[in-house]
């Protein structure tokens, strides 16, 4: 049963929050951290109160079952300034996490006692809205604006010893949270300690220069997002208004928010990672051990891959071909983990024990003959990969999982070069693997339920999202991103510039452009999947000539210093090349096409159209199980602007009537490409779009 409970222990309150699973900010947590608060006011015999969470954590954030309910009393700015006017000292005592809301009721607090590990942070801007209850008027008065700027607005949580160290947290606890915060309180009783709100502090003061170069600043980074903009404004208002107008002016900008498009796209996407997760076949199934793994080629994926693994503590072996190439993938390991140690996500004893004790690269696959899980990393050629299995099956032990990171390769394929198809899955990691967050996982006709489960079971432990595909030429993300590729290359041949393609799509909050992801990728990758394909290219295809020029011309991209942009020292993330541009003119001549304008609203038009299209396709093919997977994927994989929540959400907001109307006026000059999805044409005959699909 859900309860604020109060105890009272030695001349303090101990106030505990116990709503399972993450004592989430919901009507009846509010009204009893009020009630306990005003009790803590009138009993005489508590002259200090403890704050604190049952279970794993402190206080979640905003109660997700009330999103899109009318609030209900008491308002959490109205709970939270009644901790704040407590005339006894108030302390809060954090585990686990303390995010949004949670850390917002922290601040209202006079002293925070925290534990190392504990994770603080103000993430509203990933849903598109803003600190709503004080964080945007008691973290700077803390920390200063820069960092409280950069925590509102990146999101981004810190440990709690972080936290101590920026100066928001008073004292770090040890194993026992609550035994240490009931110490704590105890010292500020016999030291006489008072009451200390944040709003006590000056809130720092700013000249307009520093405000207008953080308004500079995410104006640039933001890429069409507001919220991050919207706490810059409400920490100006902070600057400029005392206190209780600025609290309201932060609650007048949270509140303008709840019903934006922006809000509404990241809410889809905080869904769909949640749904994505939990496969309907997985329910109930348990993974296989996962303690030991192993990696077959140590090349960027390959070594990435272990990275990965190591820093999630699994024990791994990496074999290569010999033992040059081993020691190469054991040196780009070591500078991963050098690099973790740089950013302050890995402590150098850490990194050291990683490398002497968790990572072997070796020659030969006989060494992984105990491994729990094999991923295979090596070229992505089917007869290669084959091979791979066939010396898998001899060396594995029973039981143990058999995974291929390919990217487009039919991994029922790859199963039935083993005796055991049962243990194959498809893991295809998205580079660099030991930072991008999504993995598709690949499900291959034979595929054990337990093995899917345990491949999601890696995805969690990894820190990854896990996405169920079905096995097709590219899975979800590649299959659709080949079609849309496509889509913006026979503009380019048309008349339109790679470059006014990218801006465009940029604009529109793309993290890269698709020719500055060809040059990010190397221009050999996209050569060799065309001539994969060429053998079942249709007649009427339109080949990308100018892509195969640049590509015999041996601008292969950023590791070659030119590609569709130039590499140098000038430009170290590339300008445009009127060679480029030269050869496109070559290519369109000798095609005997025409060349004329696209807006950047045209470009955009018809790359989201092709991209719905195509993932309509995958959808009613069950290669993705719901429209919102394929979200996931672009999302957290390909660059798509989070704040737009995804492709097949974008084209619920817009109309699938107006995507639908697009594809078949394009349709009109090319019928070819142009061909509606029957799924999306049955969903605007119904009147019904994609969300629809998601239940």
């Amino acid at each position: 049963m859900t309860k604020v409970t109060y105890q009272l222990a030695d001349g303090v309150a101990l106030i505990t929050v116990d709503h399972p699973p993450v004592n989430a900010l919901g009507q009846v947590v509010r009204q009893g951290l009020w009630d306990a608060v005003a009790r803590f006011g009138r009993d005489d015999t508590a002259q200090a109160a403890v704050i604190i969470g049952a279970g794993r954590l402190f206080i979640g954030g905003a109660d997700i079952t009330e999103f899109g309910k009318p609030p209900v009393a008491p308002f959490l700015p109205d709970v939270i300034n009644a901790i704040a006017a407590c005339t006894k000292p108030v302390i809060a005592a954090i585990h686990g996490t303390a995010l949004g809301g949670g850390l917002e009721v922290a601040l209202g607090a006079h002293y925070r006692i925290a534990t190392r590990t504990a994770r603080l942070g103000l993430p509203e801007v990933t849903l598109g809205v803003i600190p709503g209850a004080g964080g945007t008027q008691r973290m700077p008065r803390l920390v200063g604006l820069d960092a409280a700027l950069t925590l509102m607005t990146t999101g981004k949580p810190v440990s709690g010893t972080q936290a101590q160290a920026m100066g928001f947290v008073d004292e770090l606890a040890g194993d026992d949270l609550r035994a240490d915060a009931l110490a704590y309180a105890a010292r500020l009783i016999a030291e006489g300690a008072g009451p200390r709100a944040v709003t006590d502090l000056p809130f720092p003061a700013a000249d307009a220069d520093l405000i207008a170069a953080w308004r500079q600043r995410l104006t640039r980074t933001a890429k069409g997002q507001v919220a991050p903009l919207a706490v810059l404004d409400a920490v100006v208002a902070g600057i400029e208004r005392p206190f209780d107008q600025a609290l309201a002016e932060e609650r007048r900008l949270f509140l303008s928010m709840l019903d934006t498009p922006q809000r509404s796209g990241m809410m889809h996407a905080f869904f769909a990672e949640r749904a994505v997760a939990k496969p309907p076949e997985i329910l109930g199934i348990a993974s296989r051990p996962l303690d030991r793994a192993g990696v077959i080629g140590g090349g960027t994926m390959g070594a990435g891959i272990a990275t990965a693994m190591v820093l999630s503590g699994l024990h791994v072996t990496l074999v290569e071909r010999d033992a040059a190439a081993a020691a190469r993938a054991g040196e780009t390991i070591a500078r991963n983990l050098a690099s973790a140690v740089k950013r302050g996500t890995l402590t150098e004893t850490a990194r050291d024990a990683i490398l002497s004790d968790a990572l072997v690269t070796v020659v030969g696959h006989d060494a992984l003959s105990d491994a729990d899980l094999v991923v295979e990393a090596v070229f992505e050629d089917m007869d290669a990969k084959t091979e791979v299995f066939r010396a898998l099956d001899r060396v594995c032990k029973p039981g143990a999982v058999l995974a291929t990171n390919t990217s487009y390769l039919d991994v029922n394929r790859i199963a039935q070069a083993t005796g055991r198809p049962a243990d194959v899955i498809g893991l295809h990691f998205f580079s660099p693997a030991h930072v991008m967050k999504l993995l598709e996982i690949v499900v291959a006709d034979a595929t054990a339920t337990d093995v899917t489960a345990t491949a999601f079971a890696l995805a969690k432990k990894l820190g990854k999202i896990g996405v169920r595909a079905g096995v097709c030429d590219g899975f979800i993300g590649n299959r659709i991103l080949s079609h849309y590729r496509t889509a913006v290359d026979h503009m380019v041949l048309d008349g339109a510039s790679p470059y006014a393609v990218d801006r465009a799509l940029v604009d529109f909050g793309f993290a890269m452009g698709p020719y500055q992801v060809s040059d990010l990728a190397g221009l050999d990758i996209g050569y060799m999947t065309r001539q994969r394909k060429a053998a079942d290219a249709h007649p009427r295809d339109r080949a990308s000539v100018f892509a195969d020029a640049l590509y015999h011309a041996g601008w292969l991209g950023q590791k070659a210093g030119h590609g569709y942009y130039i590499y140098d020292a000038d430009s170290p993330k590339g300008r445009p090349d009127d060679a480029v541009t030269a050869i496109i003119e070559t290519s369109r001549a000798d095609l005997g096409l025409s060349s004329r304008d696209f807006t950047a609203a045209e470009i955009l038009r018809r790359t989201m159209a092709a991209m719905v299209n195509a993932a309509a396709n995958v959808v009613a093919d069950g290669i993705a199980q719901r429209p919102s997977d394929v979200d996931v994927v672009f999302v957290s994989g390909y660059g798509f602007p989070r704040h737009r929540g995804g492709p097949l959400h974008y084209a619920d907001t817009v109309g699938l009537d107006t995507i639908l109307t697009d594809i078949r006026e394009f349709a009109a000059i090319d019928d070819h490409f142009w061909t509606p999805a029957p799924l999306l044409e049955q969903l605007v005959a119904d009147g019904r779009n994609f969300a629809s699909l998601n239940r």
